[in-house]
């Protein structure tokens, strides 16, 4: 599905469920299943199950020992970032990357929903990353709440950006949202704070065509979306500077995550959002 068609949805939720959707076609991603709260099934008693479990209301309508079955809390914590500094109010072809990132997160907050996984939402806005929605009941509609609501703005002041506290008794997962685009190393450093052996992180690098290809031609002008500066420029004078200096940002930046645990994924605003995740999620 096109990502303009999810944007005029104007509803993160069912465009996370489109999208996940038409992700798990061709997908199995099976849902745990145990002892737990949340009811999934019945199924026929077996030898070694506990006859606590049997539903015995059921077995006198039916004359069947069925055991309930149920969804388990997952051990693996999913914990979602979204970067929103000003340069993620950046569009190209009527998306903004605010636009693809919110419809990335909430397609992955749907599945991470669905396999019973614990879910926490971060932001980073002028170099602080705060605890939008923490792990605990109806985390899910809150995250997408929160998204529904979020906005650009600001820029990364020179400091060290201030981290929540981020337990590591479990296995769990930290992903990000952004376009890990930087004036010294402030998101090298960041990654590097939050990295551990403990905690796998996906960071979904979002790049429009042009910043990566720049295949414009005549006067522009350009606007720094973090400090609102412009400037006019003939696009084809500086073509080349550009593109050259794109790729070696690009290739330095590969160069500082190659960190143990980190694994980054550079995805432009043209690219179908269940493609990207597809490709996330099998390889």
């Amino acid at each position: 599905m096109l990502i303009t068609d999810l944007i005029k949805l104007n509803n993160l939720q069912l465009a996370g469920k489109l999208v996940s959707d038409e992700l798990m076609l061709g997908i199995q991603l099976s849902r745990r299943s145990g002892i737990g709260t949340e009811f999934e099934q019945f199924r026929h008693y077996t030898p070694g199950d506990d006859p606590k479990r049997i539903d015995w209301k059921l077995f006198a309508k039916t004359n069947h020992y069925l055991v309930r079955e149920s969804a388990t809390e997952s051990n693996q914590q999913i914990r979602l970032l979204l970067d929103l500094s000003g340069s993620m109010k950046y569009t190209e072809g009527q998306v903004s990357r605010l636009q693809y990132a919110k419809i990335l997160l909430a397609s992955l907050a749907y599945l991470a929903n669905r396999q019973g996984d614990q879910l926490s939402f971060y932001t980073l806005q002028n170099g602080l990353v705060k605890t939008a929605v923490p792990a605990g009941k109806q985390s899910f509609q809150k995250i997408v709440a929160t998204l529904e609501t979020a906005q650009a703005e600001g820029s990364w002041p020179n400091q060290a950006a201030s981290v929540p506290e981020f337990g590591r008794k479990q296995a769990e997962m930290l992903i990000m949202a952004s376009d890990f685009l930087q004036v010294n190393d402030e998101w090298v450093n960041l990654i590097q704070t939050v990295a551990g052996p403990r905690r796998e992180i996906v960071l979904f690098q979002i790049l429009g065509d042009q910043e990566l290809d720049f295949s414009m031609s005549g006067f522009y002008r350009f606007q720094d979306l973090e400090s609102g500066k412009e400037i006019e420029l003939q696009a084809d004078a500086i073509r080349e500077t550009v593109r050259q200096r794109s790729l070696d940002y690009l290739t330095r930046l590969e160069e500082s995550l190659r960190i143990p645990h980190v694994r980054l994924i550079r995805t432009r605003l043209s690219d179908p959002i269940a493609l990207v995740l597809k490709q996330f999620l099998l390889s």
